[in-house]
């Protein structure tokens, strides 16, 4: 461990003195335990500002026709015609029962 020099406010040292004794613990242990807390918190806004940066960029793509989305069969135009296409099922469906 590396000893390091923090400044706080008395507020803060006060608070984290009430916190310690309560848990039976030291201020230091509490600084260090909020510290790696923070980092694991940090680290995981990252990844997702990470994956909404991708996510809006795919939809920029598919807006500007970059990307064209379509089903297993290459159909474009489910969501417009997706009745069309489940009665087209169903009638094939309940023929062959």
């Amino acid at each position: 461990m590396k000893r390091m020099m923090i400044q706080l406010t008395e507020e803060q040292i006060k608070a984290l003195k009430e916190l310690a004794q309560a848990r039976k613990t030291s201020v230091a242990r509490l600084v260090r335990e909020s510290v790696a807390q923070y980092v694991v918190v940090t680290n995981k806004d990252a990844d997702r500002e990470e994956k909404r940066r991708r996510a809006l960029e795919f939809i920029r793509k598919i807006k500007s026709g970059e990307i064209q989305s379509c089903d297993i069969e290459g159909k474009t135009d489910v969501a417009r015609n997706h009745d069309k296409y489940l009665t087209e099922i169903y009638g094939t469906w309940k023929k062959s029962s």
